[in-house]
C-alpha cells in the first residue's frame, strides 16, 4: 500500500494507520466501522488487492451487498484469486440478481478454485435455484458434489454441503430426506448451525452417538 499511495509521506503513513484501524475493527466484528475506514483507504489506493479484500469482506459482513460486490470483484480482478467469488454470488443472490449469480458461478468454475471454494459456490448456486423453486436443479448440483454421501469423518466442507442439501429438501417438502440429513449433521457436529433445532421442528428426536463398549480379549498370548 505504501508503494501504491501517491501523496506525501505524512498522508501515506496516515493511510497505513487507517487501514490498521480497519483491520482491528473487522477483527472485533465492528463491520460498519471497518467498512467506513476501509473505503477511505480503498479510495486512495484502489489497486491494492488486500485493501479491496478487507473492505469487501467488511461490506459483506455488514450486509451492504452492492458495496461488497464492488470491492470483492475488484479484489478478484487484481489478484485473479477466486476465493471470494462465492461471496459475490451471495451478494447478488441477496439482491435477487439470479442471472448474475449463475454467470459468476460459471466464472468460478473456470478458475480452478480449491475444493472448499468450489463447494461454497455450489451451495450458493443451489440456494439461488431453491429461491426460484428449482429444487430438482439444486438437489442435482449438490448430490453430484457429494452432499448425499455418508462419511465417517466429514470435513467442514462436507457438513456445509449436507446442510445445504437438507435445507433444499426441507423447502421442497421432502421431510424424510431433510430429517435424515439434519440428523447426520447433528451426529457429526452437534452444534453445527441450527441443524438440531430444525430436526426438532421436523418432528424428529435428536440422535445420540453410540458409545463404544470396552472389551477385553478372551485370551492373551504369553510372551516369554
Amino acid at each position: 500500500m505504501r508503494k501504491a499511495f501517491i501523496g506525501t509521506a505524512y498522508m501515506r503513513e496516515k493511510m497505513v494507520h487507517t487501514l490498521t484501524r480497519a483491520a482491528e475493527a473487522y477483527d472485533r466484528k465492528r463491520y460498519e466501522e471497518a467498512l467506513r475506514l476501509g473505503r477511505i483507504v480503498a479510495d486512495a489506493t484502489p489497486g491494492v488487492a488486500a485493501v479491496r479484500e478487507l473492505t469487501g469482506l467488511a461490506a459483506y459482513r455488514a450486509e451492504r451487498w452492492a458495496m461488497a460486490k464492488i470491492h470483492l470483484r475488484a479484489y478478484f480482478t487484481i489478484s485473479e484469486d477466486p476465493e471470494h467469488l462465492p461471496l459475490v454470488m451471495d451478494a447478488d443472490r441477496a439482491n435477487h440478481r439470479y442471472r448474475a449469480v449463475e454467470k459468476t458461478f460459471e466464472e468460478l468454475q473456470g478458475h480452478e478454485p480449491t475444493a472448499e471454494v468450489l463447494a461454497e459456490g455450489r451451495i450458493v448456486m443451489a440456494s439461488t435455484w431453491a429461491d426460484q423453486r428449482r429444487y430438482d436443479d439444486a438437489i442435482e448440483l449438490l448430490t453430484k458434489a457429494g452432499a448425499a454421501k455418508h462419511l465417517r469423518n466429514p470435513s467442514y466442507r462436507h457438513v456445509r454441503l449436507w446442510y445445504a442439501l437438507a435445507d433444499v429438501y426441507d423447502r421442497a417438502g421432502d421431510t424424510t430426506a431433510a430429517r435424515e440429513l439434519f440428523a447426520r449433521i447433528v451426529l457429526a457436529e452437534p452444534d453445527a448451525y441450527d441443524a438440531a433445532d430444525r430436526l426438532v421442528e421436523l418432528g424428529a428426536s435428536i440422535p445420540r452417538k453410540n458409545r463404544k463398549r470396552r472389551t477385553t480379549p478372551t485370551s492373551k498370548k504369553k510372551v516369554d
